[in-house]
């Protein structure tokens, strides 16, 4: 008769075996997350100051004529929040796939999660 720790064991290897790459990507993600201590970018809610970890998806300058900023979006494996740097046009180390910490409060823009002019840490390229 199985026992439900090895129930339990059985789901989880059925489910690896079964997941997706992104799936397994999301969920290695959310572990490194809670391990460094960090805010799921899912939980995040406006006004809340946070410490969110994760991969850079996309970086994108956009030249405004009053303003340029320097937008990344910060994905943990359970949500995406945008991280825009106001009057950047480039920094050293914020590139696509670049994993970090960053540090800041939670606004929300047209329905999505942002952190303007976040304190960051780049994390050591793996």
């Amino acid at each position: 008769m199985a026992t439900d720790q090895s129930r339990s064991s059985m789901r989880r290897f059925l489910k690896r075996l079964t997941a997706s790459e992104a799936e397994l990507d999301a969920e290695q993600l959310q572990r490194e997350s809670v391990v460094s201590g960090c805010t799921l970018a899912g939980q995040c809610r406006r006004g809340q100051l946070v410490s969110v970890s994760g991969r850079l998806r996309t970086v994108v300058y956009t030249p405004r004529t009053n303003l340029p900023t320097l937008e990344a979006d910060l994905y943990d494996g359970s949500d995406v929040i945008t991280l825009v740097w106001l009057g950047r046009r480039h920094i050293a180390g914020i590139e696509p796939g670049r994993q970090l910490v960053a540090r800041g409060r939670v606004a929300v823009r047209d329905d999505r999660k942002v952190i303007y002019n976040p304190y960051y840490e780049l994390e050591a390229s793996r």
